[in-house]
């Protein structure tokens, strides 16, 4: 078997071993699955067994499942549900983190170079982490679940932007104009998914949705397609233009097909939780730098470092920025909730390795902090507000069907 074909294999028995071991613990203690795959791939990887390496095939599939996990990531966010003052506070949040992010960053990254991909790193929310728990809790019900979901899309949102912007290589000029073009293409985008769909498109979605023909799956990936066009053909990130499709799909979907939305979208996450995002996950612990983080010099400092600045950077501005109406246990959840990242976290740091902005043991203290924090903060934010969210029995209320839509195949984050 050639060298891309056994890393593949070995892959693969991870994404299905991971979801066995997410169950097994999940019963005691709720742990993300893409804990797991990083875990796993670590061990799979050169710094363990050296079982598995990554060579052109196996990279390139990687870079397409953070393509399908930022596109969900889209998907996922409705903008309609979160608007007025907790929205304008959120952003201001996010803001105020970024500012944070970027001067903490420079002072440990030694430069602006480093400073801005630590510093953007340390402003995301792992918002399809946080759901399942919210959900499973009885929180996402209520005016919690609405200003974690404020602060968490913002959290998610705002550092694909500032991707855009300050890690381009151009100057912020330049780069405000490419994404002021890129903003408009997507703003008649979404104009268009507005319009009503003729008649036959409904139809044809209906008629081929258990065929061979699978025109809406098809036609989700074209909207994919087409909007990675655009970003690459302006110098963006192709991180931007999967998250714009996803915002476009959901509109697309809603207006022509809502009754076979869930089931065109359970198609797409079957392609995307089912193989390329486990890929990008396992792929990203096999390239995970082990000796360097446990090495004992400044990359193993650092990680309880970030993980404090996620706290910090992010979580202080929330706690201040905070609806008024949230007490102290429900702000302390807020800024755990929201403080926990590691999704956008491990692309960052992919992109500043590429780039070789930053150092190896640089970013496994950033990925390993991460980890950290979608293990502890979550649990931490359960305890301070246990038995506020009492969950109905069955599992099931008002809004709990919203919460199950949302947060599909948000365990995988």
């Amino acid at each position: 078997m050639s060298h891309s074909g056994s890393t593949l294999v070995l892959i693969m028995v991870i994404a299905v071993l991971a979801p066995l071991l997410a169950y097994g613990v999940g019963r005691r203690v709720p742990v993300p699955l893409a804990v797991f795959e990083i875990l796993l791939g670590i061990v799979i990887g050169p710094d363990v067994l050296d079982w598995a390496h990554s060579d052109a095939l196996i990279d390139g599939l990687s870079e397409l499942g953070l393509t399908m996990l930022i596109f969900l990531a889209g998907y996922e966010i409705e903008f309609g549900k979160v608007r007025g003052d907790t929205l304008r506070r959120s952003v201001w949040a996010w803001l105020v983190a970024l500012a944070l992010g970027l001067a903490a960053g420079v002072l440990l990254g030694g430069g602006y170079s480093t400073g801005v991909f630590i510093g953007v790193a340390l402003t995301s929310t792992a918002l399809g982490t946080v759901l399942p728990v919210l959900r499973d809790s009885g929180g996402l019900r209520g005016r919690f679940g609405s200003v974690v979901m404020a602060f968490g899309a913002v959290g998610e949102f705002g550092p694909i932007i500032a991707m855009a912007l300050l890690l381009s290589g151009r100057t912020a000029a330049q780069s405000t104009v490419l994404l002021a073009i890129f903003a408009a293409l997507t703003a008649l985008a979404v104009r268009w998914a507005l319009r009503p769909r003729p008649p036959w498109f409904a139809a044809v979605i209906a008629k081929t949705l258990h065929t061979s023909g699978q025109f809406a799956v098809r036609f989700v990936f074209l909207l994919l397609a087409l909007m990675l066009g655009a970003s690459t053909a302006l110098g963006l990130d192709v991180l931007l233009g999967a998250f714009a499709a996803g915002l476009i799909t959901r509109l697309v979907l809603a207006g022509a097909a809502p009754e076979a939305g869930p089931e065109i979208l359970a198609k797409v996450e079957g392609v995307g939780f089912g193989f390329l995002v486990p890929v990008f996950f396992v792929v990203t612990g096999i390239e995970f730098d082990l000796d360097s983080l446990l090495s004992g010099g400044r990359a193993l400092l650092l990680l309880p470092v970030f993980l404090l600045l996620f706290l910090v950077v992010r979580g202080a501005p929330m706690w201040f920025l905070a609806p008024r109406d949230l007490d102290r246990k429900d702000r302390g959840a807020l800024v755990l909730y929201g403080s926990t990242a590691l999704p956008l976290v491990v692309a960052i740091t992919t992109i500043g390795l590429d780039d070789e902005a930053l150092s190896a043991g640089e970013a496994a203290a950033l990925v390993g902090a991460g980890m950290v924090s979608v293990l502890v903060f979550p649990l931490l934010a359960l305890k301070a507000r246990a038995g506020r969210d009492p969950v109905p029995e069955g599992g099931e209320g008002e809004g709990e069907g919203e919460g199950k839509q949302v947060s599909r195949g948000s365990e995988a984050w």
